[in-house]
């Protein structure tokens, strides 16, 4: 049975590819991350890019001269176009483009949502292609496809039984990181007979125990990644549902648990999750990438610390495990497409001075190492970037004032901190601007394993981790506003996109 189910899985994925090559999908591009990596903001920054490209190329502005097609000047046209797949919702593109630019009332801009569903947008490039047999005018439709990065972290478990994945999730709460917070769900849990008769009562209670271990290990003060199953930090419909009531228990490998036992309900419930949640959208979204971008926000892991760097390392490797990845030939993108470029963002760059983004690129390189040798083992095209798709700050030469008491120069950041920041005791109302030192990311990148975090000079304070506000908007002369400025984002353009448009 298993084998026919595997059959007709893929049966439908090959079904799924062939109807986007018929329809005309010129390349799907997956988006995503983990929590407050800055998904909608970059999917958001590249969109409006591609939109004016073409009109800011006609005045002279060459906004992303790393993306070639629009420093040659063949980027014609750029356009959104109708949502593709009709039982997808649609990715906001204009309320996020308003909440980033405050819309009518530039005090009122603010970063958009986060991330908690999937969603589409698709645009067409019309531009001039250079070389080749088609050389002229040519059309490249994109459906760029947002999706959360705790999902894709539940991929491994297709291949994972109740008991392994009990076992090795509570194997993990038990390290030194976790331990602290895993306390009430792991007493519980420990506490619990897997032989128990079933009780919805004690589902419930051990889910809900477990739940909260889950938030508590992706709050800002432990920043971990590795949390399937990722619905249950993002229920959306499913909330109480039985696909979402289970947890791990105690249990050994192999093990054949009595029928109306505690086990066998939370097997019952663990295998329902996945054939109702994770292969729907292994089979209806993921399988049918073409290129994707994952974006990371590696500052918060190291902020929390060596364990964090630690965990996020592990998902990174987790998550390229789940990617078809491979060189892409003309069957494979009818019938079963393979992911040939994937991307590893560093986001909030701007975050930092400049003479630190190579610093982080280093650091995410190391953090993916094993990932990207896999990976490349099998054909696909594999990068790291630091990039900010919203560049958030500016920089300034600080010489003295609360930063130093000597006269001496630091590189700072320069920006607007986010209403209820407090900074050296003061608490910023979100409209006057303020230059920090950021800090310096250790010049070895595998000091972030030994606990070395940010370098920050004596005498000046740490203000690294400062949130601040989307910039102020500016104006084209034909009175549009010009694409929020950036930092790489052009380079992560190239990348995925540029050999498509040659």
């Amino acid at each position: 049975m298993s084998i026919l189910s595997d059959f007709l899985f893929e049966t439908r994925i090959a079904a799924s590819s062939l109807a986007d090559y018929v329809t005309g999908t010129g390349l799907r591009l997956g988006v995503t991350g983990l929590s407050r990596a800055g998904k909608t903001v970059f999917i958001t920054a590249l969109v409006q890019n591609l939109l004016r490209a073409s009109t800011a190329a006609k005045d002279g502005e060459r906004a992303l001269p790393v993306f070639r097609v629009h420093a040659e000047g063949r980027l014609m046209r750029a356009k959104l176009q109708p949502q593709p797949d009709d039982h997808v919702p649609r990715f906001a593109y204009e309320d996020h483009l308003a909440a980033l630019t405050g819309g009518a009332n530039v005090d009122e801009r603010h970063w958009p949502e986060s991330t908690r569903r999937i969603s589409e947008l698709r645009l067409t490039l019309e531009f001039e292609r250079r070389k080749g047999l088609r050389q002229g005018p040519s059309v490249l439709t994109i459906d760029i496809v947002d999706y959360p990065g705790e999902w894709l972290l539940d991929l491994p478990l297709l291949t994972k039984s109740y008991a392994q994945w009990s076992r090795e999730t509570l194997e993990a709460s038990a390290a030194a990181a976790r331990a602290p917070f895993a306390a009430d769900w792991r007493g519980a849990t420990l506490a619990v007979a897997a032989t128990a008769p079933e009780s919805e009562a004690e589902a419930k209670r051990l889910a809900e125990l477990f739940t909260a271990y889950l938030r508590a290990a992706r709050a800002d003060a432990y920043a971990l990644s590795t949390l399937p199953p990722g619905r249950f930090l993002m229920p959306g419909e499913l909330e109480g549902s039985p696909a979402l009531t289970f947890a791990p228990l105690h249990v050994e490998d192999d093990t054949a648990f009595a029928s109306g036992s505690l086990a066998a309900m939370m097997e019952r419930r663990y295998e329902a999750y996945k054939a109702h949640v994770v292969k729907p959208f292994f089979r209806d979204h993921f399988a049918r990438l073409d290129r994707q971008i994952v974006l990371v926000d590696a500052l918060s892991a190291l902020n929390s610390g060596p364990a964090a760097v630690r965990d996020l390392e592990t998902a990174l490797s987790e998550i390229l495990v789940a990617f078809r990845a491979g060189r892409s030939g003309f069957l494979s993108t009818i019938f079963r497409p393979k992911i040939d470029h994937i991307l590893f963002a560093a986001t909030k760059a701007d975050h930092l001075h400049h003479t630190s983004h190579d610093r982080l690129e280093n650091i995410l390189r190391l953090l993916t190492a094993r990932a990207i040798a896999r990976a490349e083992d099998v054909g696909a095209h594999v990068d790291v970037v630091a990039l900010a798709a919203v560049r958030a700050t500016r920089e300034a030469k600080v010489k003295q004032g609360r930063l130093l008491g000597e006269k001496s120069e630091l590189d700072a950041i320069v920006g607007v901190p986010l209403p209820g920041e407090r900074i050296d005791g003061e608490t910023f109302d979100g409209k006057g601007e303020v230059a920090i030192f950021p800090g310096e990311l250790p010049a070895d990148p595998k000091a972030v394993f030994r606990g070395d975090g940010l370098g920050v000079p004596e005498g000046a304070a740490d203000y690294r981790f400062v949130r601040f506000r989307p910039p102020a908007p500016r104006l084209a002369k034909d009175g549009e506003p010009l694409p929020l400025p950036s930092i790489r984002l052009d380079r992560a353009l190239e990348f995925l996109l540029g050999d498509r448009l040659q």
